[in-house]
């Protein structure tokens, strides 16, 4: 027996569907189906579209790709329809989507499955008999559980009204539906499927003692079923007019209850004759209570939706004016749970002196009082700035401030207070901050940090750096507390970037993993030089994106649990003639790569950032030894001023010149005016051997006194010539 002669039996056709030829074959029970003649066909997909109801038609793409995700068959329930727009019976289709691939690389899919008749007889209807054998009423149960969860699922009253519009009743489906809402003492049409635009004008703003069935429904509380257009107008006969336009056959308005509260009416109009028989009554009204019960739950999502969106713009600054040569971009985007409200926030701060500020902080939490919180530390550092105090003035008052905040004495004792919430309330909270003061004109930053994530600069060439600041606690801790400054220069083509720890630790990455993810979407990252800072913008959205977009669930970090938070970041690039953010090869000339570091008598820990430093600059190098080298003679130069001396060492960097043709250049200046001398350490000394490193690892060094002190340097040629050449030249040094 063949394949073909079973499926005929059972009633089941074959059908593919081929998207890259936009055709669909059917074999000859297929065809049947589709009310086509019983023999093979090829029909293109806009007629065997026509053979479908289009809400049914327009659900298959989202279960096709559904089902590509998840590598599972593809299941639809379709309504087949005839010329005239009846339906002549439901499908069920179960394919297999197959994927292939074009010759310019384009993935289409094929499906490929069967189609059957669901048996779905009409009680008390004069539908057809259909040639399927099936229990109508395990039909409808099944139905009423599909049409539960997914109204349950829906979030806004928008998606509930697709969902109501997509319902495929057993036995009886309805062609136009309305819902109607209150709004005072009228009735209001909140969407309506099955009707054309405008067509809801007469019965919006209807006064609730109108002579209309939804009206009286409203009033009531009491369904009203009209089974044939007669009774219609017995009934309603000052209104009949209005509905006799549209065609339909029977009628049923039933009320949207919730918690004894009428809510509103729901109206399912039919074209064919419905007797409203005890069980389709039952689907209707049970139908009418879980739609009641879904835009109730979403009319409450989309007020907190609507709450939460006004707080966060309420609190989130506008950019302001435009800055001259400069170019500023933010995003901030709340954690995915609760109310979507946290404590991270941004500023741009006009001062005084004619600079301006920005501003990036996160307070503990991202609850309801995290946020009323930011917003008062957002309000005191705003003020702080605008009387023009310096970076480490700002974050002093700020932290005094908020410590004041927090240690309020709690509420009085009140029965109808909630003790654990009023606990929370007066519990200490504390909040980290970045505050750069920025000169427009000469790109000076001053930098103040209270336990905040270190700035990121990201060179005209591309190379990002993270600029090691100095700092103090977070806000909050010690109201008394000292914020030392620092300050560098932005380059032309040059773009500083300050985030919260959201943007780091998303994904469930810690501070090393989240930046080395940035790292590279900052450096990969084609922002083009689009005008009107739209190079910014795209290089914003490329951040945002990679820790939230759909390719970030592929690159978890190692902390399992996927911690989420509040994400806030702030770009300022300062404009060049060609601006070079992420436009590899913009510049005639290629930028040079500068950084400048100062090292602390008392901050010896930061030489290991020192060195973090030089090989972020060397990343690229082609002599991985070179990077090495120097690294070692950075680390040697900065101890020995740390150590034989009484003053910081400032350290100023810079690579310059084509890829594989470059030239370091690296100088350590301090407050003393002793040389370095070549000593001749024994086998076991601990010290002495920095002049002989500079001497061997160098391809130029020198000392050059100032007026106060002295400046060490080396330089390192990208293609320096390798040891064992007998021409190489011999390392220069000047004192």
């Amino acid at each position: 027996m063949r394949t073909e002669d079973v499926l005929a039996a059972i009633a089941t056709g074959l059908w593919r569907w081929d998207n890259a030829s936009g055709t669909v074959t059917l074999d000859g029970e297929a065809a049947r189906l589709l009310g086509l003649p019983a023999e093979p066909a090829v029909l293109p997909e806009a007629a065997a579209r026509a053979r479908f109801h289009p809400v049914d038609w327009n659900e298959i793409n989202g279960i096709v790709n559904l089902a590509v995700a998840e590598g599972t068959l593809a299941e639809a329930r379709l309504r087949v329809m005839d010329e005239d727009g009846r339906v002549l019976r439901t499908v069920r289709s179960r394919s297999r989507p197959l994927e292939n691939r074009t010759a310019e690389g384009r993935v289409d899919y094929e499906l490929v499955g069967t189609i059957q008749e669901i048996a779905e007889p009409q009680p008390g209807t004069t539908a057809a008999h259909t040639p399927i054998t099936g229990d109508w009423r395990r039909s409808r149960e099944a139905f009423l559980l599909d049409a539960g969860r997914a109204l349950a699922e829906a979030r806004s009253t928008a998606e509930v009204l697709r969902v109501a519009a997509s319902l495929s009743m057993p036995g009886f489906s309805p062609d136009g539906l309305a819902v109607f809402g209150l709004e005072g003492e009228r009735l209001s049409v909140i969407g309506h499927h099955g009707h054309s635009p405008g067509d809801e004008g007469p019965f919006s703003h209807m006064a609730l003692d109108t002579d209309y069935p939804a009206a009286e429904v409203v009033r009531t509380g009491r369904a009203i079923y009209l089974p044939t257009p007669e009774e219609y107008k017995r009934r309603f006969p000052v209104t009949w007019p209005l509905a006799r336009g549209f065609g339909r056959a029977s009628w049923a308005f039933l009320p949207l209850i919730v918690a004894g509260r009428t809510i509103g009416a729901w109206m399912a109009a039919f074209r064919h004759p419905v007797t409203f028989s005890p069980d389709e009554r039952s689907v209707l009204t049970t139908v009418a209570r879980m739609l009641a019960q879904a835009l109730q739950r979403a009319g409450v999502a989309e007020s907190e939706r609507e709450l939460t969106t006004g707080l966060q713009r309420s609190m989130m600054p506008q950019l302001g004016p435009e800055i001259p040569g400069m170019t500023i971009a933010a995003r901030y985007v709340p954690t995915g749970g609760g109310l979507q409200v946290g404590g991270d926030w941004y500023d741009v701060i006009p001062l005084p002196s004619g600079r301006f500020a920005l501003v990036i902080g996160d307070v503990q939490g991202h609850d309801v009082r995290a946020a009323g919180l930011m917003g008062q530390l957002r309000i005191a550092v705003r003020a702080y700035a605008s009387e023009g105090h310096r970076p480490d003035a700002v974050l002093s008052r700020a932290s005094r401030f908020l410590a004041g905040l927090c240690s309020a004495p709690p509420a009085p004792d009140d029965e109808s207070c909630d003790a654990d919430a009023d606990a929370d309330f007066g519990s200490p909270r504390f909040a980290t901050c970045l505050y750069v003061e920025c000169d427009p004109g000469t790109g000076t930053l001053e930098i103040a940090r209270a336990g905040h994530p270190d700035p990121v600069v990201r060179m005209a060439d591309g190379t990002v750096l993270m600029r090691p600041t100095a700092g103090g606690l977070p806000l909050g801790i010690v109201p008394d507390t000292d914020y030392p400054t620092t300050r560098f220069a932005l380059e032309p083509g040059e773009t500083l970037m300050l985030c919260t720890d959201g943007l780091i630790e998303t994904g469930g990455h810690d501070l090393d993993t989240g930046w080395a993810r940035l790292r590279a979407v900052l450096e990969a990252g084609d922002t083009g030089s689009g005008e009107g800072g739209n190079h910014l913008e795209r290089l914003a959205d490329l951040l945002v994106q990679a820790v939230h977009g759909p390719s970030s669930h592929h690159t978890t970090g190692p902390l399992a649990d996927r911690r989420e938070d509040d994400i806030a970041v702030v770009l300022l690039c300062r404009e060049s003639a060609e601006c070079g953010c992420g436009t590899a090869g913009a510049h005639p000339v290629r930028p040079v790569r500068r950084t400048l570091l100062t090292v602390a008598q008392a901050e010896p820990a930061r030489i290991a950032g020192v060195r973090r430093q030089i090989r972020e600059l060397l990343h690229d190098w082609a002599d991985t030894e070179q990077v090495d080298s120097a690294v070692l003679m950075v680390s040697e130069m900065v101890t020995n001023v740390l150590v034989h001396t009484d003053g910081d060492a400032l350290l100023v960097a810079e690579a310059a010149g084509e890829p594989g043709a470059r030239r370091l250049r690296v100088e350590v200046a301090d407050s003393s005016d002793e040389l370095p001398h070549k000593r001749h350490p024994g086998e076991m000394a601990s010290s002495g051997r920095g002049v002989l490193l500079m001497e061997m690892l160098a391809d130029a060094w020198g000392v050059d006194p100032r007026g106060e002190g002295k400046s060490i340097w080396f330089e390192l040629y990208e293609q320096a010539k390798p040891d064992g050449d007998e021409d190489r030249e011999t390392p220069r040094s000047s004192a």
